[in-house]
């Protein structure tokens, strides 16, 4: 199957994938988890297994040397049955490269685990070239705020019902950069490489701000992955 956009270094992508038949991908914290770590180790010019790292702790995964990356992360999210990245390709075949030995490695993981076989994810990942400044931008709320669902599935539609509430989940998410964003110290904040992207959000507050202006629209101008 081929694909219609060409990716080009020094050029942002959004890029997203979601289960087959919409199955979800992650069912417990513990697949969460890996997904992450290889959103990291899978970011490398080198092979690298997991496996030569058993008896890590998900913290430990994160000072892995992993010599030189193919991408730039801006943005992750993490939803049950789907995920989406903001992708900056450093190198030619960076994007396409990395997405390969991410779905190829967390599938692998995945089956294994729940003694599956076949394909986990929908034929080949979806991708938008972000090349429009207010279009960059505006993914870094569109990205962030999927998580809302979780809690109002409708909110795009009819409204936030409980902003408290919803800023609230957003914060206590674990499964996006959302608060890599507000300064918050983890380990897998070096999942992300801020300094490839527009400097957007200089101060948190900043950051908060964009984030609660598209909270309180009614409808977002883009049609939900889901």
């Amino acid at each position: 199957m081929s694909r219609s956009i060409i990716f080009a270094p020094d050029e942002f992508y959004h890029c997203y994938d979601r289960g087959t038949e919409k199955r979800k991908i992650f069912l417990n914290k513990i697949d969460y988890e890996r997904f992450l770590a290889l959103l990291f180790v899978c970011n490398s010019t080198e092979r690298i297994h997991l496996s030569d790292y058993k008896g890590r702790s998900f913290d430990e995964l994160f000072v892995i040397d992993r010599k030189g990356s193919l991408v730039d992360i801006g943005v992750y999210c993490l939803m049950p049955n789907h995920f989406h990245l903001l992708l900056h390709e450093k190198v030619d075949n960076g994007i396409s490269l990395f997405m390969q030995k991410l779905s190829t490695a967390y599938t692998m993981y995945f089956n294994k685990k729940y003694e599956r076989t076949g394909s986990l994810f929908e034929s080949r990942f979806k991708a938008e070239h972000a090349d429009d400044d207010k279009y960059l931008k505006y993914l870094f709320s569109y990205i962030h705020l999927n998580p809302v669902k979780l809690i109002q599935k409708d909110w795009k539609e009819k409204g936030i019902k409980n902003k408290k509430e919803a800023v609230t989940f957003l914060q206590n998410y674990k499964y996006s950069s959302y608060v890599d964003y507000l300064n918050f110290n983890r380990p897998q904040s070096v999942i992300l490489n801020k300094s490839a992207f527009p400097e957007y959000f200089n101060t948190k507050d900043k950051f908060e701000e964009e984030i609660f202006d598209w909270l309180q629209l009614s409808r977002l101008n883009l049609d939900s992955d889901n």
